[in-house]
């Protein structure tokens, strides 16, 4: 697709336009959200593997827990 001069300019004036009407508080608002609604995020990834991680600690911890036991009980 081949845009013409005309169309080509009135892309940059839209672009522009929406420059313009961003203020520094704007863009400042705009990040803020972007940068908590990511931080949200990557705290609920982290604590899901954090929740997994613990879980198969405890597993592991009751099976060692089961199998001393079991030795214990073998050695009467």
């Amino acid at each position: 697709m081949k845009l013409n001069m005309v169309e080509i300019s009135s892309v940059i004036g839209a672009f522009a336009s929406i420059g313009t009407a961003l203020t520094l508080e704007r863009v400042g608002v705009a990040s803020g959200i972007l940068t908590g609604l990511t931080t949200c995020a990557l705290n609920v990834f982290y604590m899901l593997r954090k929740d997994a991680r613990e879980q198969r600690q405890a597993e592991l911890a009751i099976r060692e827990t089961e199998a001393r036991l079991a030795a214990l009980e073998g050695k009467k």
